[in-house]
């Protein structure tokens, strides 16, 4: 007589996403791992929300596991129940499984207790050189822009996602977590929102702000002052603690510079010089100081000097001179 057992009708599946995760944390952490599989992962991370959500956690389980593997309780524990199975006793092979059951509680007891402490914040610096540009994706699946020349400090924790600007033009897409505020530092000012789009330029002498998207809530550290950005507005503060007003903010001209462009409308000719002599080592001078007041419109392309002195010798009638190998200075054509 044959007994056929019962079989389920359904069988419980993990989820894709934690299971692919999971994979891609031990492919990324491999030495192995090529520019063609992290570009791979990236486009993973753009498929689904999900995706980075699953990510992340999958990273905190790793981190979790290499702490808890050199954790000195765990350690006693497995070592009290190797010398149980060491033993030949009766006594010790009922005492072995009792051991490995205290081992497994220690380390779930550690496990929790390092689940539940906040985890140090971790600073991650990113920088771009003289002419780069670069897009890169935080960990919390923020979108961020770096210009030409600009510097980023990245400190996440379980509690807080913050970022200080060095230096340069950043554009943050900030990815929604309300349980971690987002927010930027830049100079003595506080940049502070919550799922939003926003720009940050930050020289030697002033810190300005635009926003996008969303909403953002700028703080200066000196003089205590708040102030609230509307989609489209703009504001500066400088050291001293002085901060402008909202103002409008050329939309045409923040959308264009992530693409690689420079929109001018009626815009001074050393102002443009100013903002394309930061993208090239090769800098661009004017001969007479009057010719800055010279007002340009048009589209440029980012790094491509060429094309603006050509631009510039057909539409404004002036002549480029080549003077050293990092210098070109533009005067009026004589006659």
């Amino acid at each position: 007589m044959t007994t056929t057992l019962p079989t389920s009708t359904t069988t419980p599946t993990a989820d894709p996403a934690d299971g692919r995760a999971e994979a891609w944390v031990a492919r990324l952490d491999s030495p192995e791992c090529t520019a063609q599989d992290r570009a791979e992962f990236d486009r993973w991370l753009d498929a689904a929300p999900e995706h980075v959500t699953a990510y992340v956690a999958a990273e905190r389980a790793h981190q979790a596991a290499a702490q808890l593997a050199s954790d000195e309780m765990l350690q006693a524990a497995a070592r009290i129940a190797w010398r149980a199975t060491g033993r030949e006793s009766a006594r010790s092979r009922w005492w072995m499984p009792a051991a490995m059951a205290a081992s497994l509680l220690v380390a779930t007891a550690v496990g929790v207790n390092w689940l539940r402490t906040p985890a140090p914040a971790s600073d991650d610096r990113y920088l771009t050189a003289v002419g780069e540009q670069r897009s890169l994706r935080l960990a919390d699946g923020t979108q961020v822009m770096l210009d030409t020349d600009s510097v980023i400090v990245a400190r996440f924790s379980d509690e807080r996602r913050e970022v200080e600007v060095d230096r340069g033009r950043v554009q943050f897409q900030v990815a929604a977590d309300a349980a971690r505020p987002f927010s930027v530092k830049a100079g003595n000012g506080l940049i502070r929102d919550i799922g939003t789009t926003f720009q940050v330029i930050k020289t030697d002498s002033t810190v300005n702000v635009g926003l996008l998207e969303g909403e953002v809530i700028v703080s200066n550290g000196v003089a205590q002052a708040d102030s609230t950005l509307k989609p489209g507005q703009q504001l500066s503060y400088d050291h001293s603690g002085r901060m402008s007003p909202p103002e409008p903010l050329d939309l045409n001209a923040a959308q264009a510079w992530p693409t690689g462009d420079l929109v001018f409308k009626n815009r001074r000719l050393d102002a443009l010089l100013i903002e394309m002599n930061r993208y090239s080592a090769t800098k661009l001078r004017l001969a007479d100081p009057a010719l800055g007041k010279i007002t340009v419109s048009g589209v440029f392309h980012i790094g491509d000097q060429a094309a603006l002195l050509e631009a510039l010798e057909q539409g404004w009638s002036l002549q480029s001179e080549q003077r050293a190998d990092d210098e070109i200075v533009l005067h009026r054509k004589s006659g």
